[in-house]
């Protein structure tokens, strides 16, 4: 079914984050204003494209949402269209390829483009949709920043920002009642939230997934710090850490999910082990999904909307298969199949960890210990 109008759809997947409005908005406004092209959103990611949920959307229906945190039109970490779940009975899931009427409900709609909103699991299903032909532009977004193809992803600021708050509030009751504060940041698998915002908040100790951590090592350096007259210490953990030759940290399993891990919680292991050795009582904050939520800062609103103009300009121009990013003060885009299934992790020589070394920042171990696996993604 064609439609005389061009037909723009788009849907936002995986975790929700700050400036997801902001993009929806930019690309709905530049679509109408400069190709006279009708955008149509699915409603919660792949779900609505599988199961034929969708609204239209014009100028009107995005006007004010720059500001708003989370995504007008929802979303799901749980759609994968090539490993759906589908409930069978009151409590079992099974999981079928749905992708084939993914691909029926775009064409019936008339669709000439979709652009996918998302971070890795999302632009993995949408590398997928690329190769049965669905003509696909993605825009990377996560909190975790661990998206490779792009030198940053919109939500990061936002959350490093809220992160780097909450620091800066526990070191005043941290100096108040000398203790050690362990604050634990999302991130997953990559160390940049917490890294980034241990860095800005004046973190003594930054603990990431990408350096398995020694207790010991921690355990000198809060010790260290006591004998020099600094009786508190301010400890920053990655939900992903792990200590050497130990495991990260489950907190749950979601069966009916992509990803099936949930992690957090290591911060509560890590005060237990650290007061069974040191004489210092430990406090231990959870962030979570706070760091989601909320106004995205300046910084990803601007980034929202560009990477949001840019998106809607290569659907219209039929520059399919790709993913915007950001590299250095640039838009770009490089293929979704070169960011399928990948990470890109905190690395030795990243300036950051540089500058931890430098500002005698406890990593938890030598920085040497970055396996190759991690300092190779």
């Amino acid at each position: 079914m064609r439609h005389s109008t061009r037909r723009l759809g788009v849907l936002t997947g995986g975790g929700d984050c700050p400036g997801l409005n902001a993009v929806i908005r930019a690309i709905v406004r530049t679509a109408h204003n400069d190709h006279n092209m009708e955008v149509i959103g699915f409603a919660d990611g792949y779900e609505g494209l599988i199961e034929n949920r969708y609204r239209i959307l014009n100028t009107q229906d995005v006007s004010g949402i720059l500001s708003r945190g989370g995504t007008i039109l929802g979303t799901s970490n749980r759609a994968d269209p090539f490993k759906y779940p589908v409930l069978q009975g009151d409590h079992e899931y099974v999981y079928l390829d749905r992708s084939d009427q993914g691909v029926l409900n775009f064409e019936s709609l008339g669709l000439d483009s979709l652009i996918a909103i998302g971070g890795d699991g999302t632009m993995a299903a949408s590398a997928g949709m690329a190769a049965k032909g669905l003509p696909i532009v993605g825009v990377p977004k996560t909190i975790d920043n661990d998206l490779v193809g792009t030198d940053v992803t919109f939500g990061f600021d936002s959350a490093l920002t809220i992160a780097t708050e909450a620091i800066d509030r526990i070191h005043t009751t941290a100096q108040s009642h000398h203790r050690v504060m362990i604050i634990e940041v999302m991130g997953r698998y990559a160390g940049w939230l917490a890294l980034g915002s241990g860095l800005a908040g004046g973190g003594d100790i930054i603990l990431l997934p990408e350096i398995p951590y020694e207790l010991n090592t921690i355990c000198e350096a809060i010790k260290r710090r006591n004998a020099e007259g600094k009786n508190f210490s301010i400890v920053v953990v990655g939900e992903g850490v792990r200590s050497v030759g130990g495991q990260m940290h489950v907190s749950r399993t979601i069966k009916n999910s992509p990803d099936t891990i949930r992690l957090g919680g290591i911060s509560h292991q890590i005060a237990t082990q650290l007061e069974a050795l040191i004489n210092i009582e430990c406090r231990v904050t959870i962030l979570g999904h706070l760091l989601r939520g909320g106004s995205p800062t300046a910084h990803d609103r601007l980034l929202a909307m560009r990477f949001g103009v840019e998106a809607a300009h290569m659907a219209a121009e039929g520059k399919h298969g790709r993913m915007v990013a950001l590299k250095g003060t640039d838009i770009s885009s490089v293929p979704i199949s070169e960011v399928a299934g990948k990470q890109r992790k905190v690395t030795p020589d990243h300036p950051w960890v540089k500058a931890a070394v430098s500002l005698g920042i406890c990593l938890g171990a030598p920085v040497g210990q970055l396996t190759e696996e991690y300092a190779t993604q």
